[in-house]
């Protein structure tokens, strides 16, 4: 903890210095024990409860100086970004490493269409990463839409137009493919979202990130390149991932209401 830390605590309910509250607009958790102070101040106490406000409030301090004292200094967020991506990166080498069975690369599309492809989707599974977990208090949907219709486009317009099964049969077989190699990043995803608080967009967006394991994989080892394939099996899984991650993270617990 630091010595700036203590002296916040240390004015708690008094009027900061101009250095002190400068701050507690650069430290998380001074930032987070002032509005926690803040919103027990407002509450409105009984008349008959008054002489037990002081033991409340020492109580609070005592939790916030044990906090402070057990975790001094914030993890900085890009550290669980990298572990985020660590899991991608990962869970693609070993869904790569099952497919060199019947052969990675497949997708008869121009090389240089397949692998620009390949880094805009690798793009959207880092800035998808990046997006759900950096410490912003709202995330624009506009960026999110936008970036998800520019990826979906670019998959579905990219295609060799080579049909090789059925339209149903292919569905099923790279829908079901996609979900399974999603499913692990999609879980680490939704943990680190428990780290702060809920925001719709976020939650999309790291379940597209998420969701761009398996588009990617798909990408360079799907034969089928009719655009009807890539909308149904490649993107419109995706697409379902994003919408899923909402889902569960609209009802599953916060750990912290960080911004």
């Amino acid at each position: 903890m630091s010595p700036e830390c203590s002296r916040v605590l240390d004015s708690l309910g008094q009027p900061l210095p101009p250095e002190l509250a400068a701050h507690v607009a650069s430290c998380a958790e001074c930032r987070a024990l002032m509005e926690s102070f803040g919103a027990l101040e407002g509450l409105p106490a009984p008349a008959a409860k008054a002489p037990s406000a002081a033991p409340a409030l020492e109580s609070v301090r005592t939790q916030a100086l044990e906090e402070l004292a057990a975790h001094p200094k914030a993890t900085p967020w890009w550290h669980e970004v990298l572990v985020l991506i660590g899991v991608y990166v990962s869970m693609t080498l070993l869904g790569g490493l099952g497919f060199t069975r019947v052969g990675l690369f497949l997708n008869s599309a121009p090389l240089g269409v397949v692998v620009g492809l390949a880094v805009l989707v690798g793009l959207a599974m880092v800035g998808g990463a990046v997006v759900a977990l950096a410490p912003t208090r709202q995330v624009a949907w506009g960026l999110v839409g936008t970036s998800t219709a520019v990826v979906a486009l670019s998959v579905v317009l990219g295609g060799s137009g080579l049909a090789v099964r059925s339209f149903l049969a292919g569905a099923i077989g790279c829908a079901r493919t996609h979900m399974l190699l999603s499913a692990l990043p999609l879980l680490a995803a939704l943990v680190m979202l428990r780290r702060s608080a809920y925001q719709p967009a976020r939650a999309v967006a790291a379940g597209l990130s998420a969701g761009a394991v398996g588009l990617l994989l798909l990408h360079v080892h799907c034969p089928d390149g009719s655009a009807p394939h890539l909308m149904a099996s490649h993107v419109g899984p995706w697409l379902l991932l994003g919408g899923l991650a909402l889902l569960v993270r609209s009802r599953i617990p916060t750990h912290t209401h960080a911004p």
